[in-house]
C-alpha cells in the first residue's frame, strides 16, 4: 500500500530526532540501555522474565518522574512486536477508547499483532473512562500499560487494578545519574568538570529527565557564551530554572507544605491561593483533595466532625463534574477546612493506642466483653454480667472496656474547641463515673 505524501512527512519527522529536546533524543530504544530498575529488569527478575517470555500482562508502573515509566513502555512493544497507541487521560474521552479498541480487535484479528494501550498519568482517568476500559482488559483486546506518579491503590478503581500488575519503579541512584549525564554530555558535544557534574546529578533528585533538561540548558548557555565547557555556575543557574518550572521538585513539596500549613493556621485565603498554585502547576486535582481528606481527619476531627464530609462531598463533586468547574467545591471545602475549629487530638490517639497495641501484644479480652455463641463458651464466664448500654439512663453503664493491664491508659483527651468541648464534657463524666465504680469494686462494693 503506498503512501501519501502526508504520511510520508509524517514518518520523516518521527524519524528525524535532531530538533527534539535532549531527554527524547537520548531515550533508551532497549532493556540493556535502560539504567536503573534492576530489582525489574535484572537478569531473572520477575518483569524482564515476562518480557523475554513475550508474555506481557496488564500492568501499572508506579515510580517518581524520571524513572523510564514511558521509556519501558516503549521498550516493550518493541521488544514484543506490539502495536504501541498512546492514549491521553486527560484529553481522551469513552468515546475515543471505543475507536480505539475497534482498531486493536481489528488488528488481532487480521495481523495477529497485539495493541499495547500505554495511558500515562492514568491516576488522572475518571470513572467512566476506567469502567469503559476494563472489558477490552480482561478480554486481552488490549494490553494495558498504566504509568503513574501516584499511589495505584488510591487513584484505580479496584476492579482494573486487580487485573493488573503493579511494578514499583524506585528512583534513580547516583551512579546511573552519572552515566545518564555522561551520555547527554556526548550528546550535546560538551564537557564539564567534576564539580559541574556532581552538580547535575545532585540538582536532578532522581530524575533522568531533569538532569538531562537541566544540562541542555546550561550546554546551550555555555555554547551561547563561546565555551566548549560546562561549569558549576552554568550548571546552577539552568537547574533554578528547571527547579521552578518542576511540580515533582522541592517547590512541589514547599507548595503542599505551605497549603497544609495555610489551613491548619485558619487562613482560608493563603489556603485558596497555595491550592490554586498547585491546581495551576498541573497538580492533579485528586491529589490535593486527598490531601484534605487527610487534613480534615488529621487536623479538624471531632472539633468539626462534619469537615471530613465536607472534604468528601468536594471529591465526589469533583468525580461529576471534572475542570474546570471542579475548582468550586475545592475552594468551597478548602475554605471550609481553613475555618473550622481545630483538632489533633483523635490522630493523636490513634499513635498512642498503636503503640500499645504493638507493645504489649495480644492481651487477654476481658470476660463480660467476649462474645458467648455457644453454650459452653457462657458456662466458662463469657459475655458474663455485661449490661446493654441502651437498657439504662444516659445510654451509659459504668464498665471497663480495656485489658486489665491497660485499664488507666488514655488516648483521646477532646480539645474545648468546637464541638469537641461537649464530647469532651460527656467523657470526663462517663470516665468519673467509671472511675468510681472501680474503687467501689476494689473496696468489696457492687
Amino acid at each position: 500500500m503506498s503512501m501519501s505524501t502526508s504520511d510520508l512527512f509524517e514518518q520523516s519527522a518521527r524519524n528525524d530526532t535532531s530538533a527534539s529536546p535532549l531527554p527524547e533524543r537520548l531515550r533508551p530504544k532497549t532493556l540493556e540501555d535502560l539504567l536503573g530498575q534492576e530489582h525489574l529488569l535484572g537478569s531473572g527478575k520477575a518483569l524482564r522474565r515476562v518480557i523475554e517470555a513475550d508474555r506481557v500482562p496488564s500492568m501499572i508502573l508506579w515510580g517518581p518522574p524520571g524513572t523510564g515509566k514511558t521509556t519501558l513502555a516503549g521498550i516493550i512493544a518493541g521488544r514484543t512486536g506490539a502495536e504501541l497507541v498512546p492514549f491521553s487521560a486527560v484529553l481522551g474521552g469513552v468515546k475515543e477508547i471505543r475507536i480505539i479498541m475497534e482498531a486493536a480487535r481489528r488488528r488481532l484479528w487480521e495481523h495477529r499483532r497485539r495493541t499495547i494501550l500505554f495511558i500515562d498519568e492514568i491516576h488522572r482517568f475518571n470513572k467512566a473512562q476506567q469502567d469503559a476500559l476494563l472489558p477490552h482488559v480482561e478480554k486481552g483486546t488490549v494490553v494495558l500499560i498504566g504509568a503513574t506518579t501516584e499511589n495505584p491503590s488510591f487513584e484505580v478503581n479496584a476492579a482494573l487494578l486487580s487485573r493488573c500488575r503493579v511494578f514499583t519503579l524506585r528512583p534513580l541512584d547516583p551512579r546511573d545519574l552519572a552515566k545518564v549525564v555522561s551520555r547527554g554530555l556526548d550528546a550535546v558535544e560538551m564537557d564539564a568538570n567534576e564539580e559541574a557534574r556532581s552538580l547535575l546529578v545532585a540538582q536532578a533528585d532522581s530524575d533522568a529527565r531533569r538532569a538531562l533538561t537541566a544540562l541542555e540548558l546550561a550546554a546551550d548557555a555555555a555554547r551561547a557564551a563561546g565555551r566548549s565547557s560546562i561549569d558549576a555556575q552554568t550548571v546552577a543557574e539552568a537547574a533554578s530554572h528547571v527547579l521552578r518550572h518542576d511540580k515533582g521538585g522541592d517547590a512541589h513539596y514547599d507548595v503542599v507544605s505551605a497549603f497544609i500549613k495555610s489551613m491548619r493556621g485558619s487562613d482560608p485565603d493563603a489556603s485558596l491561593y497555595w491550592m490554586l498554585r498547585m491546581l495551576e502547576a498541573g497538580e492533579p486535582p485528586r491529589f490535593v483533595l486527598r490531601r484534605m481528606i487527610i487534613f480534615a481527619a488529621e487536623d479538624i476531627g471531632n472539633a468539626d466532625p462534619r469537615a471530613l464530609t465536607v472534604a468528601m462531598d468536594a471529591a465526589r463533586a469533583f468525580e461529576w463534574v471534572g475542570m474546570p468547574e471542579g475548582e468550586i467545591p475545592m475552594a468551597m471545602a478548602t475554605t471550609y477546612l481553613a475555618g473550622a475549629p481545630k483538632s489533633n487530638a483523635s490522630y493523636k490517639a490513634l499513635g498512642m493506642a498503636r503503640e500499645d497495641a504493638k507493645s504489649h501484644g495480644t492481651l487477654p479480652v476481658p470476660m463480660h466483653l467476649r462474645n458467648a455463641p455457644t453454650e459452653l463458651m457462657a458456662r466458662m464466664g463469657a459475655g458474663a454480667n455485661y449490661h446493654y448500654p441502651h437498657d439504662y439512663p444516659d445510654g451509659f453503664v459504668p464498665a471497663d472496656h480495656m485489658p486489665e493491664k491497660l485499664q488507666n491508659r488514655r488516648y483521646y483527651e477532646p480539645t474545648s474547641r468546637g464541638a469537641e468541648a461537649e464530647i469532651g464534657e460527656r467523657l470526663k463524666r462517663f470516665r468519673r463515673k467509671v472511675a468510681e465504680a472501680r474503687n467501689n469494686r476494689a473496696k468489696g462494693g457492687k
